[in-house]
């Protein structure tokens, strides 16, 4: 077994992509709509499917924003350099949640960034 992907509710589907793609630096696998359902799916991440776990941005037409609740935790991601992708994504306007530094009562050093739905994101850093 393995997991495959995780799957984000999205309202804006093209400034998503643009956000996972130019700030995080992932590619955009595939892509479908679905007019029946009146949804499109997009796939993203940083290699194939058959070998890595995944992104699945799911926009449903017409809906222009969501309740994020108060159960949903944060994607990771392993960066070589924690406050160089935090600079990064600052830079290209992206929303930096907490600033690199290390973690409260520990010592791997992390940084939180949101993406434009409001999906808090952990950079790791490599140890």
């Amino acid at each position: 077994m393995r997991i495959l992907h995780t799957m984000l509710r999205t309202a804006d589907l093209a400034r998503s992509i643009k956000f996972y793609t130019e700030v995080l630096g992932m590619r955009l696998l595939r892509q479908k709509e679905y007019p029946d359902g009146k949804f499109t799916l997009a796939f993203l991440g940083y290699g194939d499917e058959s070998d890595n776990t995944v992104i699945e941005l799911t926009y449903n037409w017409g809906v222009s924003e969501y309740d994020l609740g108060n159960a949903y935790g944060h994607i990771a991601i392993e960066v070589d350099d924690v406050y160089d992708a935090a600079a990064r994504i600052k830079d290209q306007g992206g929303k930096i949640l907490r600033e690199a530094g290390p973690m409260n009562a520990g010592t791997t050093l992390i940084a939180f960034v949101e993406d434009p739905d409001g999906y808090p994101i952990e950079l790791i850093g490599k140890r």
